[in-house]
């Protein structure tokens, strides 16, 4: 089952106009979240990226579109289809209700919730599986604050992912116009190197994303690293000890090589270890 608009519509019957906006011009946002037995993982995070966008976005905010009711909103649907005692993958999608060409006849929107079943309560990292990921430079990033967005106008990471797969790697490095290092396919990049943990600033036009957040939160409060937000060149990148992607689906992902370097995953096992924790003390 899917909520459109509030409303319970089975799979084979939740369809999109031909005018809808975020089909023909890309007009719509999207929030992908992780549900653990009902309960909604940095979802004030979330909640709060969603708004900001769509004020970004021009679009008009419901009055009814409270944290309160969005998380009923959802956790009908996780009830609906059976996930109330499982992990789910949440997707939430926002566009601007059709009519008008390039420019909009009005900025009001349609919203629709889906939920597919995830196999893990908490996070956790494989200790076997390689992760070889490389860089996509057939096209750039803007570095401006709509790349940034969770919008569903990814073109970006379509192709780097097409040319990931068609060159037997897992994720690409997506880079911005000014060739530095922004993100990965799926998630936000981190580099360590001995105690320092860098990540690309929002400004270099990475997304801002959730867990990104969460983890910087919680790397600032610990003594034992050094946390900087700066550009990072491609050439950072083989001198450090690891690399890792991290999205709220996945969690922390480690890199295990990049071009001819190998890298370890000490830093990222630890961190899994502080965020699992942090999780249970939230919810």
């Amino acid at each position: 089952m899917i909520n459109i608009n509030g409303t319970l519509v089975d799979d084979s019957k939740a369809t999109i106009h031909i005018a809808n906006r975020g089909y023909t011009y890309g007009d719509a946002l999207f929030e992908t979240i992780r549900v653990n037995s009902e309960a909604i993982l940095f979802w004030e995070d979330h909640y709060f990226r969603l708004m900001a966008s769509m004020r970004i976005l021009r679009m008009e905010i419901p009055l009814h579109f409270t944290m309160e009711f969005l998380q009923e909103e959802i956790l009908k649907i996780i009830r609906q289809n059976n996930l109330s005692n499982s992990s789910a993958r949440i997707k939430i999608i926002v566009n601007r209700k059709q009519g008008g060409l390039y420019t909009p006849d009005h900025n009001s929107v349609d919203y629709s919730i889906s939920a597919i079943a995830i196999p893990a309560q908490f996070y956790t990292i494989s200790e076997s599986e390689p992760y070889e990921i490389t860089l996509f430079k057939d096209h750039y990033a803007a570095t401006d604050l709509l790349s940034t967005l969770k919008s569903t106008n990814k073109l970006i990471h379509v192709l780097g992912g097409i040319f990931a797969k068609e060159n037997g790697f897992a994720n690409a490095i997506l880079l911005n116009a000014n060739k530095n290092v922004i993100e990965c396919l799926n998630g936000n990049l981190f580099l360590v190197r001995g105690n320092t943990i860098k990540t690309p600033p929002i400004s270099d036009g990475c997304l801002k994303g959730v867990l990104r957040t969460q983890l910087l939160r919680i790397l600032n409060k610990l003594d034992d690293y050094e946390v900087i937000e700066a550009s990072i060149s491609p050439f950072e990148l083989q001198k450090a000890d690891e690399l890792f992607i991290t999205n709220v689906i996945t969690g922390i992902q480690p890199i295990t090589k990049f071009r001819k370097k190998n890298y370890k995953a000490v830093i990222s096992k630890k961190l899994v270890g502080v965020l699992n924790a942090a999780i249970r003390l939230e919810n």
